[in-house]
């Protein structure tokens, strides 16, 4: 930039007055630089000038210099984009299955979709192709299968055991606690307060108890208190008496809520559910023998826990179907235990319901008689139910019926949540015989 730009154009007077061309202000009249504002010598750092025969001074420019580029430092710019190749219309439309699939290679890709965008026809057919596609790959549900947790499980400790391991038959308490948690973590405040019925059995009828999902968790709560009241743990508060059975308890517990349960109520029964198994564990097999008492009867240990873990599913069920939640049975290993559970408590209701004039006299000219009960599906097997006294040996040979039930079926029989001349079960044999032992069934539910 010249300096008639840089300074203001030269009028032709200078400050003082003087015609003779020389320029004013920052420059003497002689043109050479004028002794500093500060009275210093000229130059800077008092180094020779122009009017020396020195270089010319370089002052900084009022308006930043823009940074250097890519071309000023001399680097390599980036490679554009290869172009796509150049294809017939023929090959393109071979390519539109491949294409959709997503198995074109980059270039063919490209290629592929540059010529949809002004080929009507061939987007149509692409469009076509893809949605077949995703009919070939419907979409896979979210749920995590219910068994994984139980195979990661058993992979880890297969490659290192544990120190102090859960007894075998607190497994399945393990397991139903752990799948309920994990429901009860996704579900909103609001789904809390949704409606549950609590629904039994009572040995004539069904029954129930209206509740909310976080009442059940109370519920749970104080029914798993019997295992902890036998392990010395502390339990659930509302007093209950020493004797009380499942029922007493949660009516306590309910009585000693100023307010109804709400989420809260998850914190105590998670913390109870973990003391419960690392007190087992820490006890050792021998404790299994521990008798829990329900008020009315007794359980040992390891039975009550499988009760315990009985009860856990079938109110995740309600759980989940009160806040519209898929909820699978529990693994066939734990499943199966908790049917042999049933089928070895069956005698004893059976003689419960005899005492109480509900069910058919035992057999006397010929004692012995047994049910062959057939559960199929994962978990199933095979068990022989004698029916005129609970220590009787059941022999196959005095067989009087014969009765098929799905698994899962039997299990909700066994809870309440069917009734016994609704149950889909394959009969065979001495009626009143099949009919006791289904009215049984039910009645080992309870609230």
């Amino acid at each position: 930039m010249s300096d008639a730009g840089r300074f203001g154009a030269y009028d032709g007077h200078d400050d003082e007055g003087g015609g003779d061309g020389a320029r004013g202000g920052r420059f003497g009249k002689d043109g050479g630089r004028g002794p500093d504002r500060s009275g210093g010598p000229p130059g800077p750092e008092n180094g020779p000038g122009p009017e020396n025969g020195g270089p010319p001074h370089h002052e900084p420019p009022r308006i930043p210099m823009p940074r250097s580029s890519v071309e000023d430092t001399g680097l390599p710019l980036p490679e554009p984009p290869p172009a796509p190749p150049v294809m017939a219309h023929r090959v393109l439309k071979t390519l539109l299955g491949a294409w959709a699939l997503a198995a074109c290679p980059p270039e063919e890709t490209a290629a592929v979709e540059e010529h949809l965008g002004f080929c009507g026809a061939c987007a149509d057919e692409a469009r076509r192709l893809r949605e077949a596609v995703g009919l070939l790959h419907p979409p896979e549900s979210l749920d995590l299968d219910p068994v994984l947790r139980t195979r990661v499980l058993e992979n880890c400790l297969d490659r290192r055991p544990p120190r102090i391991p859960v007894p075998e038959w607190a497994t399945a308490y393990d397991a139903e606690t752990a799948r309920l948690d994990a429901l009860l973590q996704d579900i909103g405040d609001g789904e809390w307060h949704a409606p549950v019925r609590l629904r039994w059995f009572d040995g004539t009828a069904p029954t129930d108890r209206r509740t909310t999902v976080a009442g059940v968790i109370a519920h749970l709560l104080a029914v798993d208190g019997l295992v902890a009241q036998a392990l010395g743990l502390a339990v659930p508060p509302g007093e209950p008496p020493p004797d009380a059975g499942p029922a007493e308890r949660t009516e306590a517990y309910w009585r000693a809520s100023r307010l109804p349960p709400t989420r809260s109520v998850r914190g105590p029964w998670r913390e109870q559910s973990h003391d419960l198994v690392r007190t087992v564990s820490f006890a050792g097999g021998g404790a299994g023998l521990l008798p829990v008492s329900y008020g009315a009867f007794e359980l040992p240990l390891r039975d009550a826990m499988l009760d315990r873990a009985f009860e856990c599913w079938v109110h995740a069920e309600d759980i989940a179907s009160a806040v519209d939640y898929p909820y699978e049975p529990p693994a066939p290993r734990h499943l199966h235990r908790m049917i042999d559970l049933a089928a070895r408590m069956l005698p004893g209701a059976l003689a419960a319901r005899r005492r109480a004039g509900l069910g058919a006299p035992a057999g006397t000219a010929a004692p012995g008689r047994s049910v062959r009960l057939e559960i199929e599906g994962s978990g199933g097997g095979e068990w022989l139910v004698p029916l005129d006294a609970p220590d009787a040996p059941a022999a196959a040979t005095r067989e009087v019926a014969h009765i098929a039930l799905d698994g899962v079926e039997f299990c909700r029989l066994a809870a309440g949540h069917l009734a016994p001349e609704e149950a889909p079960a394959g009969l065979d044999g001495d009626r009143q015989a099949i009919r006791d032992v289904l009215l049984a069934t039910a009645s080992l539910s309870r609230m």
